[in-house]
């Protein structure tokens, strides 16, 4: 089937018109899924690689998966209730695939672009991750967001080949017909000049009989202790209500509650109990800046560190150390180092651990990374934060179990008979 592109937009009184979605939350959906959304919580911190996911339910196929963060939160959501019993990821980064599959189950290495292009879509996944047409599926899609961000050094802008993997991933979706479709990524996805790929992705589910819900969300208010502004998107063969907010301002998870507990260590020295406690080795004039950083939130003062940093706007984060008592900001690829924005322990001497990252990112301790620690980082900073994804797999799970009741009663109602 063919896709139209951004520059093939088609004449309005042919676009397909979005189906209203509900805005009115009725206060038993509400309680159920802030109910259930603890209950998983509570599943993701006790959550173990070695307990696989029950036999039986629906399966998770994660297109772009990373390392797995938003499978994790349906994981999560299985491993409290049930009714998901197959977990498959596909990405392109080795690293990524190999903690998928330790984690979550199937994951294999594999180009959207060419499993979008095959004759046999079904098929070339079947091949690829063993996913079978005859299971009712939850299509994952999180395509790199580098192209639509507005952070990206290089590349970038409406012009860059990796914005139309989201219609790569329609050709897919349109293919495999999925009970539910969700998408993670940057603002701009939404927004702006980059609007268009949105667009065209939207009109041509529309047609294949999708009801959307896409906002912006603030990932802290879902217990995430971290600033990271995302677009979260569901499509759903049933009209649903916009993903609600789980905690305010006034409640925010901060650093503290992440990473308070965690022993001092020295730059480049692994902790002697958690080997992901470690950081990478930083340079004398590194840990000469830092030392000059005030304590719990301060920035760099003017005339420390390299010169260029006070010549060009922008740089204020740079060095700058994380506040005990607010969330972080957002965590990256690249908050491994100092130098690239405010990723520096609130009191210690050093930058960010993995371990730290992952905690602010809401991975488990259980959670097991392959890879280099340059690799790690990567992953982690790459990935949806799991705490996020249960709320996601919380809210998709409620909706489908109200629009399709043979798939089992609600959650909390079924927790109920114990």
């Amino acid at each position: 089937m063919g896709i139209r592109g951004p520059r093939e937009s088609r004449p309005v009184s042919q676009r397909a018109r979005r189906p209203g979605r509900l805005r009115r939350l009725p206060r038993f959906m509400k309680q159920d899924f802030l109910d259930t959304f603890h209950v998983v919580d509570a599943a993701l911190s006790n959550f173990d690689p070695l307990r696989r996911a029950p036999s039986e339910g629906l399966q998770v196929l994660d297109l772009f998966s990373g390392c797995g963060g938003m499978s994790l939160g349906f994981r999560a959501y299985a491993d409290a209730f049930g009714g998901i019993g197959k977990f498959s990821g596909v990405d392109i980064f080795r690293q990524a695939v190999e903690t998928y599959r330790i984690n979550l189950g199937n994951a294999s290495l594999g180009d959207v672009r060419k499993i979008a292009q095959a004759r046999d879509i079904e098929g070339e996944l079947g091949v690829l991750c063993d996913y079978d047409p005859r299971t009712p599926t939850i299509l994952i899609g999180c395509p790199p967001c580098q192209g639509f961000s507005a952070h990206t050094r290089t590349r970038g802008g409406p012009d860059d080949d990796r914005n139309s993997l989201i219609l790569d991933f329609a050709r897919i979706a349109l293919a495999l017909k999925p009970i539910a479709i969700v998408i993670e990524n940057v603002p701009e996805m939404l927004a702006g000049r980059y609007r268009a790929y949105w667009e065209c992705f939207e009109a041509e589910l529309l047609e294949g009989g999708y009801h959307f819900t896409a906002d912006i969300h603030n990932l802290a208010v879902f217990g995430v202790p971290q600033k990271r502004n995302r677009a979260l998107c569901f499509a759903l063969k049933g009209p649903s209500h916009p993903l609600p907010a789980i905690y305010d301002r006034w409640n925010f998870r901060n650093v503290r509650d992440a990473i308070g507990d965690l022993p001092a260590i020295v730059a480049g020295e692994r902790c002697s109990t958690d080997p992901m406690h470690r950081t990478v080795r930083h340079r004398l004039s590194t840990l000469e800046v830092i030392n000059q950083v005030p304590f719990n939130g301060g920035s760099r003062p003017p005339g420390v560190g390299p010169k260029c940093l006070d010549r060009v706007s922008g740089f204020y984060d740079v060095y700058g150390r994380l506040a005990w008592n607010r969330p972080s900001i957002t965590i990256t690829r690249y908050s491994r180092s100092p130098a690239s924005g405010r990723f520096t322990h609130p009191e210690q001497t050093r930058g960010l651990s993995a371990r730290e990252v992952a905690r602010i990112q809401t991975f488990p301790d259980r959670f097991t990374f392959s890879g280099s620690l340059d690799d790690v980082y990567r992953q982690i900073g790459e990935a949806v934060p799991p705490r996020a994804a249960v709320a996601v797999a919380t809210w998709i799970m409620l909706h489908l179990r109200l629009q399709q009741p043979q798939l089992g009663p609600l959650a909390t109602r079924s927790r109920s008979k114990g």
